[in-house]
């Protein structure tokens, strides 16, 4: 558009010009054409997302009918030849199966002979038939005259011979004129419900293009595992090696699979690497190939199996393993019992859906893992299992103290529970108890071979707390540490070397493993090590071993606070396939509730046990009521076992001051004394429940100095 210049002149010298731009109106906007409008608007509607889901919608119903047809025929034409066979054959041919193969084609020989058999048989069957219909008619007509003739002997009237046979005809010539009213419906609707069940097949099995599949069908997930979906994924994994080695195989890489089995909620494959690919590598891959199979990572498992390159792929049905896996038998069976030596505790289930049991006979335990991922419940299950064997003792320290033993209280010859310091001395001070109570049981055993020990599970939750505890007694000696001045340290370490010959067995659950709260030679010493999620590798090696995390246990791969309740477990103790070092379970968690339901029933398999419960440092002891609950309901007790139930129940009211003496002197002090059994100084509990009852109405006991 132009401008109009205009020069104006002033009177000066010399004159001054000045320019004005005169700017006229813009022209009116021309309208838009109609075609341009309506082609405007047939795009948008086009290009319109309902336009676009409705168009895959007919698209996608119409081939789901279309193709059900195809796979209905082709099912026929499999179920009617013998294709099926010969592909199935041709399969296991390139698998390198010859004897599956074999298999196969003794099956297709079986399958003609039949075929041959039925169609001589249809060359006879027209005259078969012809003969069958004359002879039924004959028979037909001749039981009906007969039926007449007893009626009209019966009503002797002469017409009735062929009342039955005159009902019969009309009862045929009723269904006949039935079949003429609804013969042209059922021609008119018939193509419809044909059609519609070849929709239904098609629908089922997605039969229609990829962009025309709803969303959720689209992405793939959850697509059942095939061979070549297998093959595939291990082609696109990134290792140059085993990409070209497929490309190279005459059967494009089908000899490279074994025999997909279904395991559980899920399948399970081996798969013999080529030359020139280390299992490692195929595992150091684990989230890929989890993709490429259109799974999680956390539904694809890797494991070395014994055959020499070769990987064992786990994989799971897409969601399967967010789904709960029942309850435990031990709440489910109110008669369940449980028997150290032979049994097995019922732990959960395996990947492949089998219970897991666990035996616990002469093995030691480490429960480890994140705080909040269930590794208390994991491991009080079991221990709740084993307290239905009532030849089975507990000494139980809870160095977390919510309560989440407490039921154990009449079960447990002795119970702590605490995070402070002074329950870590205590729970140090019961550990090197029961060092000497498996020293006692060893010089038994010198003795004595055959000698025979009741069970003891010494127990210490949350054990971290009492390594990494700094407390240092008055020997100079940490209770804390890894070091071999460290009391717990120390004392857990001889039980692991020499406790289970005398079944003195150390069970521990800790969080977080590291060198500073899990020593190297206190883990090491476990029989049984289990792992819930943990943050690296590193940790799960501490947890678990090299061997199992090289074989393909991956605890820390698991799912924070998804995969609750889940353990990589390593031991002999459980049962695994063979050359495996370790195995997933989805233990059964067992709630509060329940938990005390089963408690409860193991207090009533035993003959009452009495729960020696720490006390907070400072509090006054009645001596004389504490002598007669550490006795309990056993009608008497060694004096050397009194002072050493005493000891347990508070280390420090009940020290080294306390002897023989020491007990002899407060009971005498209220009328009673020691007596012999046998040779034996014991205590009688009818002697020290008549002291409490004659003692002076003013509480002056005799306080725990």
């Amino acid at each position: 558009m132009s401008e109009n210049v205009v020069h104006l002149h002033k009177n000066t010298d010399p004159p001054a010009v000045t320019t004005l731009t005169v700017v006229p109106d813009p022209a009116p906007a021309r309208p838009v054409p109609l075609w341009v409008r309506s082609g405007r608007a047939v795009r948008t509607a086009i290009t319109h997302e309902s336009t676009k889901a409705t168009a895959r919608a007919v698209v996608r119903h119409g081939l789901y009918t279309v193709n059900g047809g195809r796979i209905v025929a082709r099912r026929t034409w499999d179920g009617r030849t013998g294709s099926r066979y010969e592909r199935y054959m041709r399969a296991a041919e390139a698998a390198g199966n010859m004897e599956l193969a074999a298999e196969w084609e003794e099956r297709l020989q079986r399958f003609r002979d039949a075929r041959h058999r039925r169609r001589m048989d249809l060359l006879h069957s027209p005259l078969d038939v012809a003969k069958g219909a004359a002879v039924g008619t004959g028979m037909g007509v001749g039981v009906l005259v007969a039926l007449g003739i007893v009626m009209a002997l019966n009503t002797h009237q002469v017409g009735d011979v062929f009342t039955p046979l005159s009902a019969t005809i009309e009862f045929i010539g009723a269904l006949i004129y039935i079949v003429q009213i609804v013969w042209g419906p059922a021609i008119t609707i018939g193509p419809f419900l044909a059609l519609l069940a070849l929709w239904s097949v098609g629908r089922k099995q997605h039969a229609a293009p990829q962009w025309a599949l709803p969303a959720n069908v689209r992405s793939g997930e959850g697509e059942p595992i095939t061979p070549s979906i297998v093959v595939k994924a291990l082609r696109d994994l990134g290792i140059p090696a085993l990409r070209n080695a497929i490309k190279e195989m005459g059967d494009a890489g089908a000899s490279m699979l074994g025999p997909i089995r279904i395991a559980g909620c899920g399948v399970e494959v081996d798969v013999t690497l080529p030359s020139g690919v280390a299992t490692n590598e195929v595992q150091a891959r684990r989230r890929k190939l989890a993709e490429n199979l259109t799974r999680h990572e956390h539904e694809v498992f890797i494991m070395i199996p014994v055959a020499a390159r070769t990987v064992r792929l786990w994989i799971a049905d897409s969601g399967a393993l967010d789904e709960p896996i029942g309850p435990s038998p031990l709440v489910t069976d109110q008669t369940m019992t449980a028997n150290y030596k032979t049994g097995k505790a019922p732990w959960g289930r395996n990947l492949r859906g089998d219970a897991a049991e666990l035996s616990v006979y002469q093995r030691h335990m480490l429960v480890t893992g994140r705080s909040n991922q269930g590794k208390t419940a994991s491991l009080r299950s079991v221990a709740l299992w084993l307290s239905l064997d009532r030849s089975v003792q507990f000494w139980i320290a809870d160095l977390k103290g919510v309560g989440d033993w407490s039921m154990f209280d009449g079960v447990a010859q002795v119970l702590i529970e605490g995070p402070s310091d002074d329950h870590v001395i205590q729970a140090t001070e019961m550990v090197e108890d029961a060092v000497e109570e498996m020293n006692r049981r060893i010089e038994v055993r010198r003795t004595d071979p055959t000698a025979v020990f009741p069970p003891l599970i010494v127990l210490v939750d949350e054990a971290q707390v009492a390594f990494m505890c700094p407390v240092v007694g008055e020997d100079k000696r940490p209770y804390g540490g890894a070091k071999a001045t460290s009391r717990y340290f120390m004392a857990v370490r001889k039980i692991h070397n020499q406790g289970r010959a005398v079944d003195v067995l150390m069970w521990q659950g800790t969080q977080d493993p590291t060198d500073q709260n899990l020593p190297k030679l206190v883990r090491e010493g476990a029989h049984t090590r289990a792992s819930l999620v943990l943050g690296t590798e590193t940790q799960s090696r501490m947890a678990l071993g090299d061997k199992a995390v090289d074989d393909g246990a991956a605890p820390h791969l698991l799912r924070q606070g998804l995969d609750k309740g889940t353990l990589v477990v390593a031991s002999d103790g459980i049962e695994m396939p063979a050359g495996q070092s370790f195995i997933t379970v989805r233990t059964h968690f067992i709630g509060d509730e329940s938990a005390a339901e089963i408690a409860e029933r193991a207090k009533a398999l035993r003959d009452g046990v009495t729960t020696l419960r720490v006390v907070e440092e400072g509090e006054e002891r009645d001596a004389l009521a504490d002598v007669a609950a550490v006795i309990g309901d056993a009608s008497r007790l060694r004096t050397n076992e009194v002072l050493k139930r005493l000891h347990a129940l508070d280390p420090k009211a009940y020290g080294d001051q306390w002897t023989n003496d020491r007990l002899k002197a407060l009971l005498e002090e209220h009328g009673e004394e020691p007596k012999k059994s046998h040779g034996v100084m014991v205590v009688h509990r009818d002697h020290v429940l008549r002291a409490l009852a004659n003692r002076d109405t003013d509480g002056s006991a005799s306080a725990a100095e």
